[in-house]
């Protein structure tokens, strides 16, 4: 094997997609900071004591693991970017009220999400911490279809969920440990037949109303079919009215989906997930996580998001690209002043080297710089 090949999941961004990511970057963190966010960068690396905290089991997996040669600790490479933004909330900024923040960095996975995933993606998002209410939630996911809306993804759509529905349920029915993992990871794969011998040692009613969450998937209609079929107990009422209230926003189409529960040791609310027709995987996750900051010495209510900038950007249309402007190598004041003007509109301007005159950049340029009539004017190649 060449020396040079890359380990499998792993990617060179080349020039016109490094383009695309870094132009969407720079307009999404916009976004994030016209209505309020403050931008944060953590460390790619970590210990795992604090890296792991509070995300659950998967996210320990998915997590790549070194020894640290100063101190002799376990270090993590972040796998995820909120809990990281989570601990700087709850532990350095330390603010009483309520606070908005972004970031955008890549993280490592030991694994792929998916069969076309990268094991680095690169994370951008956007949390608020400190308010505990619906309104938090109808901020971030207004903020997220509006992001959305900025890259001009065709056939966006969103789909919603509540992990207190199922959580509910499997304290109604005094599930153990066990069993409650054994249902989720049914619930999951929508593995019906392993759900009725799961439920079997459970209570009538919660027994049907878990083996109805798999039926409960569709248009803003489901909330009224669960509201009638499952059992009336405060917290599945608050949750179905959070949904309802979420779903009524029109600027997507929007999914209710209470069988799933992705991330949920890790969400304590609301979840979501954006979808794009021309993408298996999720171009966005979010939601509500109440309580990984309590380990940090907070426990700071929070909701989020987090999009997937390589995947935007395949996605979204392609920016005009004006191409770069040729000048030639000549000991010329006006032909500096030239170029730097140029450069400061945003232009690029790629003065020749010696010797390589006939490539001309490889063709990239379509204009030139010229001298005429005492002055350097751009023209057409």
């Amino acid at each position: 094997m060449r020396n040079w090949v890359l380990p499998e999941y792993l990617e060179d961004i080349l020039p016109p997609e490094a383009r695309r990511i870094e132009s969407l970057r720079a307009r999404l963190l916009e976004l994030f900071r016209v209505h309020g966010y403050e931008l944060v960068m953590p460390p790619l690396l970590e210990y795992t004591e604090s890296l792991l905290t509070g995300t659950g089991h998967d996210m320990d997996l998915r997590t790549f693991k070194l020894v640290d040669q100063l101190s002799g600790r376990t270090m993590g490479l972040r796998a995820d970017i909120t809990p990281q933004v989570a601990r700087i909330d709850a532990h350095l900024l330390n603010r009483k009220g309520v606070t908005r923040l972004c970031y955008c960095g890549s993280v490592l996975h030991t694994l792929p999400a998916g069969l076309s995933a990268t094991r680095e993606p690169l994370q951008i998002g956007a949390e608020i911490y400190g308010h505990a209410g619906i309104e938090s939630d109808l901020e971030i996911q207004r903020l997220l279809e509006q992001a959305l809306k900025l890259c001009k993804l065709p056939d966006a759509r969103l789909d919603i969920g509540h992990v207190a529905v199922f959580r509910t349920l499997a304290q109604r029915g005094r599930a153990s440990v066990e069993l409650e993992a054994d249902l989720f990871a049914a619930l999951q794969a929508k593995d019906v037949s392993a759900l009725k011998t799961l439920v079997k040692s459970l209570d009538k009613t919660t027994r049907g109303a878990i083996l109805l969450l798999p039926e409960l998937y569709g248009g803003r209609e489901v909330i009224a079919r669960a509201r009638r079929a499952l059992p009336k107990h405060a917290q599945i009422t608050r949750a179905l009215a959070d949904l309802e209230r979420l779903s009524a926003m029109e600027e997507l189409p929007v999914s209710i989906d209470l069988a799933d529960l992705r991330g949920y040791h890790y969400h304590s609310g609301v979840a979501f997930a954006a979808y794009c027709a021309r993408l298996p995987n999720a171009i966005a996750l979010g939601g509500r996580y109440d309580g990984v900051g309590k380990a940090f010495g907070r426990a700071r209510p929070a909701t989020g998001f987090t999009l997937y900038l390589q995947e935007l950007a395949r996605l979204a249309p392609a920016e005009p690209v004006s191409g770069c402007i040729q000048a030639p190598r000549v000991d010329d004041p006006a032909l500096d002043a030239a170029m730097a003007s140029l450069r400061s509109a945003g232009e690029m301007v790629i003065q020749d080297l010696p010797g390589h005159e006939d490539a001309r950049d490889e063709g990239r340029c379509a204009r030139r710089l010229v001298r005429q009539k005492g002055k350097w004017q751009v023209r057409p190649n």
